[in-house]
């Protein structure tokens, strides 16, 4: 196996846009939406129906997550970066139909029609 794949291994997730997303929620209902900032970004807007989970505690909190271990997760926060963070975590430990929503929840904002 080459350095290359060994180093990327597990950690397969898909970016989308908020163009995207919503046609993911229209076509799926039982997509876990998962934001990842602070619980205070989060009480100041989220997308409706999102569980909230710091990205610096999803490590140690992966296990409230296995129900969806075959669902699609769409992961993000302010700008993409902490969800695409998050969204390697979970690929990495199991987790199958991972999205990171890339341009973060201005995306979904500004898509959502």
């Amino acid at each position: 196996m080459s350095f290359f794949s060994e180093l990327f291994k597990g950690s397969k997730h898909k970016d989308i846009d908020g163009v995207e997303l919503n046609t993911l929620l229209k076509n799926n209902k039982k997509t876990l939406i998962l934001d990842v900032r602070t619980s205070g970004e989060y009480s100041n807007f989220h997308i409706p129906k999102s569980k909230n989970i710091p990205v610096h505690e999803l490590k140690s909190k992966l296990d409230t997550l296995n129900l969806y271990k075959d669902s699609n997760i769409v992961v993000y926060c302010a700008s993409g970066a902490r969800s695409n963070s998050a969204a390697k975590t979970l690929s990495r430990n199991g987790f199958n139909n991972v999205y990171n929503l890339k341009g973060g929840v201005s995306s979904y904002i500004s898509k959502k029609k």
